[in-house]
């Protein structure tokens, strides 16, 4: 008879969802999680036998699955969710929110107000079952960097970089070199091992093509290809952004970077809304992922996720931040692209079920994962890969009855359901109390530092 395996932690008795490809689960199943990797997944009654824990968490009535992956988010701009609504109720708000607000609010923050932002911001996105994220390109990502190291979560920081644009604050503007020159500086800094981990790390950033000149891109796109890492990016986002280029290049924006060298698998596009059928062909042909952010980007144009998905493109699900719509929460994102994808995709020709949750789900998850250009480590449950994994409650009486856990999983799971979380190993939350962190002391930092910086913020955008 064979030894038991030994392992550092047992998930044991949960419903377990891998989101593996195969559209199956296990009831009544056990996950084995040694160092960062799950090293077995079976039934229950099996691990009895086969697997003796240091740890083991009861699982009775929650369904194991695969972190959520919030493929596009801002971390500094955490502290304006909801001013933007509360401005607009007093006056007149100015078109386009992100050059008028967004940036400018970045630009005034310190280091440490960028490190609270960074706590609130993945504090919450624990808390939904967020347990990786992509970060746009914010101020001082190593604050980013350290709250991320310090809540625990799974990310890649990355630096705002703008060399040129007209209403941009002076703060957010450096020269070509210097954008060059530390982004190149952050992601080295970050690379491998900071923090005695590798589950924190840095990608390059160009914030969109309206603020960074021809030569800039050129650059980094080369400097992706040296370090073997991406570039988050907006792309399509926008009417405005299309004019731009075509006004500029005569080529539309996509067309474009193609033309400069700089459309490949290093290139990660946020929203790619407003995508000619030609647009759409050089994604498959040149291989860039993309990021849908629900929420939003209907508001912006028809997207077409349903056919990003099909025709292979790498593309996840992100929130945008929590300025933008508010909330953090992914499975939420995803049952927007649902209803999203069926109005622009499926109803037009009476197709009934275009784009199932089951399917967003894989989107949310594997999707994500390929995005971020780490699908080997995480993005479901799977011997071998990192343990981030989250345990959600199945026993609310809107799941109820449970016929399929996969069902429950996709359809009716909302990030507060989450209860418990697991990220590289390490349980963060447990039965909804967030571990790493102090949460008073975050409400009472906020307290202190939050009205100086909105009267700031007020007069400076009056």
């Amino acid at each position: 008879m064979a030894a038991p395996l030994k392992a550092d932690l047992l998930l044991n008795g949960c419903d377990v969802v891998p989101v593996d490809g195969t559209n199956k689960y296990i009831r009544n199943g056990a996950l084995a999680v040694k160092g960062n990797k799950i090293v077995w997944i079976g039934k229950a009654s099996t691990a009895k036998r086969q697997v003796v824990a240091k740890s083991t968490i009861d699982g009775s009535d929650q369904i194991a699955m695969p972190g959520m992956i919030d493929a596009h988010v801002h971390t500094a701009q955490q502290l304006l969710r909801g001013k933007i609504a509360e401005l607009g109720r007093r006056r007149m708000v100015k078109i386009p929110v992100w050059r008028n607000y967004y940036i400018p609010f970045e630009g005034m923050l310190t280091d440490e107000d960028v490190y609270l932002s960074g706590l609130l911001c993945y504090a919450n996105m624990i808390s939904v079952g967020t347990t990786c994220f992509a970060e746009a390109g914010g101020p001082h990502p190593d604050a980013m960097g350290r709250a991320a190291i310090d809540t625990g979560i799974r990310g890649f920081v990355s630096l705002n970089t703008v060399d040129q644009g007209a209403g941009v604050p002076k703060t957010m503007i450096a020269s070509t070199k210097q954008c060059y020159d530390r982004n190149v500086a952050l992601v080295k800094r970050w690379k491998g091992s900071k923090g005695g981990t590798d589950r924190v790390q840095a990608w390059l950033s160009l914030r969109q093509i309206i603020v960074c000149s021809p030569e800039l891109i050129k650059a980094m796109a080369e400097a992706a290809r040296t370090l073997d890492v991406k570039i988050h990016t907006h792309l399509c986002e926008g009417v405005y952004e299309i004019d731009y280029s075509l006004e500029k290049f005569g080529k539309r924006p996509t067309e474009y970077l193609r033309d400069l060298g700089a459309l490949n698998h290093y290139m990660h596009c946020a929203h790619s809304v407003l995508l000619s059928a030609e647009e759409m062909d050089l994604y498959v042909k040149h291989r860039p992922s993309a990021c849908h952010c629900a929420f939003g980007n209907y508001a912006i144009g028809p997207h077409r996720l349903h056919e990003m998905w099909r025709r292979g493109i790498d593309i996840g699900l992100g929130t945008d931040g929590a300025a933008s719509w508010g909330s953090m929460d992914i499975f939420q994102v995803a049952h927007m692209a649902r209803v999203g994808q069926q109005a622009v995709m499926g109803t037009p020709w009476s197709y009934r079920n275009v784009m199932p949750s089951e399917e967003l789900l894989k989107v949310a998850t594997n999707g994500g994962a390929r995005a971020l250009g780490i699908e080997k480590d995480i993005g479901s449950l799977e011997v071998g890969k990192k343990a981030d994994i989250l345990l959600v409650d199945r026993n609310q009486l809107d799941h109820m009855p449970l016929y399929d856990p996969y069902f429950v999983a996709a359809n009716t799971v909302v990030g507060r359901d989450v209860r418990t979380v697991v990220i590289d190993g390490h349980v963060v939350m447990k039965d909804r109390e967030l571990l790493t962190v102090d949460r008073e002391e975050i409400d009472r930092r906020l307290a202190e530092r939050l009205p100086r910086l909105m009267e700031r913020f007020d007069a400076m955008t009056a």
